[in-house]
């Protein structure tokens, strides 16, 4: 995978505003932001993005014009937390769904750099969890569900404290002053890790069905209708709208679906579900908890360690997420990923 300088970065970003530029418009912008660069190097630049994909080529007559890819897109390291102090209509970025953007979506979502820590986080886990005495993981299995299930939850706005996660959890004792949905929102969560723990060889890869399951789980009880949804749902502070069609749902789906298959590694599976599911948004509610689990889902399928999120900023992953949403940018969310595998190979002992 494609990993960007910030002049080449400058260049998406430019093109990305103007939604389509010549090389003249590109260097004039450069220049302005205090780039010391000639036209012909951006030209060559260009032409190299256009050669690996980064950019499509658009001619009129004799004038040449440059969009941004789907692959370009998902290359692109913008920085999130700028982009998202940006007023949601003053934005840069798509408002709509990007039919391109599964079969954009490279088997082996990682820069050379962040694979090489997330094997040596896999090395470590490995070593770590071999042989463990049943009653150790059985504790271990204990405190990541709590763990889980607390950040998680919060994420989406849950107000339960770690220590009330824990006391729900392990005592039945629900926190005083709260929704009852808080409650069960939490208790959801424990049941779809338990299962997916269990059934993690139907994980090895992401179909429609084992989707379903794990977000009837965690909607239980919660007012939730079950299934792909049939009517239009919006995501807050964001103009994007996700698809409103139950049938092109279903299309979307089932091209994420394939996109994992393609993925040549857990990790990549599991990035790849995390984000697609989060995207699409399949369901009436819970999609971003569906797409958690499903993720930790295909970690356990492939010996990996699951995610718990516990040291996750929630503001950083948020605005990961929204810059999926808006500009289709792995980067920020790929960041978050392999800093959150690396936490919990040093820190949990789970295994399938």
């Amino acid at each position: 995978m494609l990993n960007l300088s910030q002049r080449q970065n400058k260049i998406i970003e430019i093109i990305l505003k103007r939604k389509e530029a010549r090389s003249s418009d590109v260097h004039a912008d450069l220049v302005t932001t205090g780039e010391d660069v000639s036209l012909v190097t951006v030209k060559r630049l260009l032409s190299s993005f256009a050669s690996t994909g980064v950019l499509e080529v658009t001619s009129s007559g004799r004038s040449t014009s440059y969009r941004v890819s789907a692959f370009g897109r998902l290359v692109f390291g913008v920085d999130a937390h700028v982009y998202c102090s940006v007023e949601p209509d003053r934005r840069y970025g798509l408002k709509g769904y990007n039919f391109a953007l599964f079969d954009a979506l490279p088997s082996d979502p990682f820069t050379e750099d962040e694979s090489a820590k997330l094997q040596k986080a896999a090395d470590v886990y490995a070593l770590r969890t071999r042989q463990l005495p049943p009653a150790i993981l059985e504790k271990e299995l204990e405190r990541f569900i709590i763990e889980l299930s607390w950040k998680s939850s919060r994420i989406e706005g849950n107000t339960y404290t770690l220590l009330d996660t824990e006391r729900l959890l392990a005592s039945g004792i629900e926190a005083s002053g709260h929704d009852r949905r808080e409650a069960v929102m939490i208790l959801n969560h424990k049941e779809a890790f338990r299962f997916v723990r269990r059934e993690a060889k139907s994980y090895e890869n992401l179909t429609r069905q084992n989707l379903e399951n794990v977000h009837r789980i965690l909607v239980k009880d919660m007012g939730v209708s079950y299934g792909l949804r049939k009517n239009p749902v919006g995501v807050t502070g964001s103009t994007y709208r996700p698809l409103d069609n139950v049938h092109q749902v279903r299309e979307a789906v089932d091209a994420l679906c394939l996109a994992v298959s393609r993925s040549v590694t857990p990790e990549a599976k599991a990035l790849v579900a995390l984000l697609g599911i989060s995207y699409i948004q399949p369901f009436e509610d819970g999609n971003k908890r569906t797409a958690r689990l499903i993720a930790n889902a295909l970690l356990l399928a492939g010996g990996c360690a699951p995610l718990s999120y516990r040291s996750v900023d929630e503001n950083a992953y948020r605005e990961a997420i929204m810059v999926f949403y808006e500009i289709n940018s792995l980067v920020p969310f790929r960041k978050i990923f392999v800093e959150q595998y690396a936490f919990a190979a040093d820190n949990y002992l789970i295994v399938a």
